[in-house]
């Protein structure tokens, strides 16, 4: 393992595409005026502060979820605190990396 390879990205697109399988959500978590920039047409819009008051919403979808952003550090966050809350979910990263993949 060499000193740099703790900063490569790690490649989500199998796992994102094993929940796409399971007919996950995707959950957009950047702010309106990023997603009205563009996004994915089949995701949910939640900005990621809003996250905590609507987590029955999201517990209700009865799905895995797919968290994105722009970059993948704002969907980490998302996916800690969902984890926490029992739902089965993944990072995957900024959401063209989902797109790519439908």
């Amino acid at each position: 393992m060499g000193l740099f390879s703790m900063f490569k990205k790690k490649d989500m697109s199998l796992e994102i595409k094993e929940y796409l399988k399971k007919d996950a959500v995707i959950l957009d978590v950047r702010t309106l005026e990023e997603w009205n920039e563009g996004h994915t047409e089949s995701a949910k819009h939640i900005v990621l502060n809003l996250i905590p008051l609507e987590i029955e919403q999201i517990k209700s979808w009865n799905k895995p979820v797919i968290a994105v952003c722009r970059s993948g550090a704002r969907s980490g966050q998302a996916t800690q605190f969902l984890t926490k809350q029992g739902l089965d979910v993944i990072n995957g990263g900024p959401w063209q990396n989902v797109d790519q993949l439908l």
